[in-house]
């Protein structure tokens, strides 16, 4: 394994987790979080929905939930790295 990939995977890692830790921070200090879809080609107003807590707390918590395990899941892609078979 070339240990340059490893470290560039590490530290994409380690950004990912930061963004989505900021956004699960801002999203409960403002008390609403912006849903960002992952379709590339939906460019309408529904794509980018701010989801507040007081009037969608489903949908709020949902979002803020997704994103922190996000966040944890990516601390834990870059602390054990890039582990190809073989």
């Amino acid at each position: 394994m070339n240990p340059a990939l490893d470290l560039l995977y590490r530290l994409a890692a380690i950004g990912i987790s930061i963004y989505c830790a900021r956004k699960t921070w801002y999203g409960y200090v403002e008390r609403k979080i912006l849903f960002v879809s992952d379709d590339w080609l939906d460019w309408s107003r529904w794509s980018r929905q701010v989801f507040d807590r007081d009037t969608m707390p489903i949908r709020y918590w949902m979002q803020m939930v997704g994103t922190a395990f996000g966040a944890l899941l990516f601390l834990a892609g870059a602390i054990i790295g890039w582990q190809p078979q073989g």
